[in-house]
């Protein structure tokens, strides 16, 4: 369902392998959500959720790390959104993901869709044109 396409690269080879693993996440999402086979889901959305989480750290720390190198003008806003990023991930209650499987992962696919049009197709681009 998702696929790093050629607008969403930033020209950065290790960046853009990163955002592909993202993209990736997203897709398990939307297969999980997809799959009528699984009828119980917590514990693929646990893991979905985790591997986000393992995701961010390392990824938002390679990125802010090259912006501090190049002397990125924007590295503060890119912070900003990597902190929302980060507070959106921690809040999921994984007592609520099991009442509401469907719910949470219809959100988490949200969530992830309009990250990736609005930061990676939007903000992250321009570090690769600074």
């Amino acid at each position: 369902m998702y696929e790093m396409k050629p607008e969403y690269y930033t020209g950065i080879d290790f960046i853009d392998q990163e955002h592909a693993k993202l993209f990736e996440i997203a897709s398990e999402a939307y297969e999980l959500l997809t799959n009528e086979f699984i009828p119980d889901k917590y514990d693929y959305i646990l893991h979905l959720i985790n591997e986000l989480k393992d995701y961010y750290k390392t990824h938002f720390a390679h990125e802010e790390e090259y912006m501090e190198s190049i002397g990125y003008r924007g590295i503060l806003s890119q912070k900003v959104a990597h902190n929302d990023f980060i507070e959106k991930m921690d809040a999921i209650d994984i007592y609520e993901v099991d009442e509401n499987q469907k719910d949470t992962l219809l959100d988490l696919i949200d969530f992830l869709a309009v990250w990736l049009v609005e930061h990676i197709y939007k903000k992250d681009k321009l570090i690769g044109e600074s």
